[in-house]
């Protein structure tokens, strides 16, 4: 098993300055935090302010997008899932509670929450990034 990652420096440098550019004009525009956890729950009832096709708009440009991309630059790359259906469910489950409980996922306290230096950020990208760091240890090197 492949346990290393390509690096490229330039390519995130360009992606992680678009993330932070759309979210700073989500914010400036319509007073929002780009966090994608409250974004899509946001697609279901009982939410009803007339955000839904944006909202919807914005799940389909963060799926398609690097697909589009992908398939324009010609490296349309295969994805393959290694770990089995209960696996990938707890695994979504355990993502899914820690957005609720941690009141945000990834995006909404890393990119928007550190920027804004909101303390409750702090604390949670430190949890999610030290549990990160944490479970690639055993998978890759003690399971």
């Amino acid at each position: 098993m492949d346990l290393l990652t390509e690096f490229t420096p330039a390519a995130s440098l360009i992606g992680g300055a678009l993330i932070g550019f759309a979210s700073v004009l989500l914010m400036v525009f319509k007073g929002r935090i780009a966090g994608v956890s409250g974004i899509v729950v946001r697609i279901f009832p009982p939410y009803d302010d007339g955000e839904l096709f944006g909202r919807i708009a914005f799940l389909v440009g963060l799926i398609g997008a690097p697909v589009l991309v992908g398939y324009l630059a010609g490296t349309l790359q295969s994805q393959t899932v290694t770990a089995t259906a209960p696996a990938l469910l707890i695994a979504g489950l355990l993502v899914g509670f820690g957005s609720v409980w941690g009141n945000g996922c990834t995006s909404g306290h890393g990119v928007c929450g550190l920027s804004r230096l909101s303390m409750r950020s702090v604390v949670a990208v430190c949890t999610f990034m030290g549990t990160a760091i944490m479970t690639v240890y055993l998978v890759r090197h003690i399971i």
